[in-house]
């Protein structure tokens, strides 16, 4: 078992290697044991293992159950990965993809803070706002850390206490932004988005926080992997298109600070919310 677990394991380190050298990356660090497990990939030497149902039998390790039903079908290689605490078992396999269906021809997506998304079609998916729920908690669980003796059985505890809120909060997000994405890939033919530069908004000490919290590039990376998965087309709006300054209506462009929360029009007096006039403009876009 070490050596197919060594063989991914230089795969990945040389992969780490290349992006360093072609400036994309940091240099590779080693991940320390105390911090997290870490993952590690198996194989079975090329050969097809059916799985399905609620266990699986891993190469050299033998059999396991797991918390959900597996789909029926076959691989050549698991990863097994652990999070606070929990063990997950991931793996591909091919599928045929759904008979496309009738859908609305264009749809324009705003991504927010207040709100996770605004549909120019006047649907609204509402941000969860995970961070803000179990920010009092992790603040208390992060103080009782801090009070504990490195090392200690008390302090290991604590410290999963800790993780798992960690854990609890992004699930609460990523489910949100799945189930979000998953509605506008399935049910719309052309998607268009603007191409955020989410990094500079991160810059801003200001915004962090909420940007991180809205999942703006999570957001953006399931819709172009599911917009191929169900048959749609996917558009990047450039990042200085003017959605939100700009008239759906009439097409007056003029100053909008971002405390403005309506889109007031000088010229043709239309009023309506921010994001939904952002999106009405970019629905034009992608037609």
């Amino acid at each position: 078992m070490c050596q197919k677990i060594t063989e991914f394991a230089f795969e990945n380190l040389g992969d780490a290697y290349k992006r360093f050298f072609k400036g994309l990356a940091d240099y590779p660090n080693f991940k320390k044991r105390s911090k997290s497990q870490g993952s590690f990939t198996i194989n079975s030497g090329g050969k097809a293992i059916t799985v399905g149902g609620t266990r699986v039998k891993l190469p050299t390790i033998g059999w396991v159950r797991t918390y959900e039903g597996l789909p029926h079908t076959s691989t050549t290689k698991f990863t097994i990965s652990e999070r606070a605490g929990n063990w997950y078992i991931s793996f591909t396999f091919e599928q045929e993809l759904p008979l496309p269906s009738a859908k609305i021809p264009a749809v324009r997506v705003d991504l927010g803070i207040k709100v996770l998304a605004t549909l120019s079609t006047a649907v609204v998916f509402e941000n969860p706002l995970a961070r803000d729920k179990m920010k009092k908690k992790l603040a208390k669980q992060s103080r009782q850390l801090s009070k504990k003796n490195r090392g200690s059985k008390r302090y290991l505890k604590q410290k999963l206490r800790v993780a798992k809120t960690h854990k609890r909060t992004s699930d609460i997000r990523l489910d949100a932004t799945h189930k979000a994405t998953t509605t506008i890939s399935k049910n719309h033919a052309h998607i268009v988005i603007e191409s955020l530069n989410v990094k500079g908004m991160m810059s801003n000490h200001k915004l962090a926080a909420a940007v991180g919290d809205a999942n703006f590039y999570e957001f953006r990376r399931q819709l172009s992997y599911k917009s191929k998965k169900f048959g749609s087309e996917i558009i990047f709006a450039h990042p200085f298109y003017p959605s939100s300054k700009t008239c759906s209506s009439c097409g007056h462009i003029q100053d909008m600070p971002l405390s403005m929360r309506r889109f007031d029009c000088q010229s043709c007096k239309t009023s309506l919310d921010r994001d939904s006039n952002a999106s009405k403009n970019l629905e034009k876009l992608g037609l």
